[in-house]
């Protein structure tokens, strides 16, 4: 099965950690490419590559302001991904209370051991 190229598909785009990283920054607020080669130490082509990746999927929207493009995230674009993970939520709150049971054993276990020995 061929893979979905990354300029259709939102989960394929986020895959590449350098993407992420982008959006991590556009996070806290809109950056200019420059702003971004600095924050992030890329190559402003390699900045620029992953932009147009981004925007091509939509999780990025861009805006002229003189001579700067100026990029912002997309918030609703990311929702199928948050959909998605969402579905595993439960399962994984699951998994941290019955971990924290057993820890909280351990931890009785370990203080009964200790005042045995005074």
């Amino acid at each position: 099965m061929a893979r979905a190229a990354t300029t259709t598909d939102a989960f394929n785009a986020v895959a590449e950690p350098r993407r992420r990283q982008i959006l991590d920054v556009l996070a806290d607020g809109e950056r200019s490419v420059n702003d971004l080669v600095m924050l992030l130490g890329l190559a402003q082509p390699l900045v620029s590559k992953h932009l147009r990746v981004l925007r091509e999927v939509g999780l990025v929207e861009v805006r002229d302001e003189g001579r700067q493009r100026m990029y912002r995230l997309n918030g609703h674009s990311l929702k199928p991904i948050y959909d998605w993970v969402k579905n595993y939520e439960q399962s994984w709150s699951q998994r941290f209370e019955r971990l924290d049971v057993v820890l909280e054993e351990l931890k009785e276990r370990e203080d009964g051991d200790d005042g045995g020995n005074e």
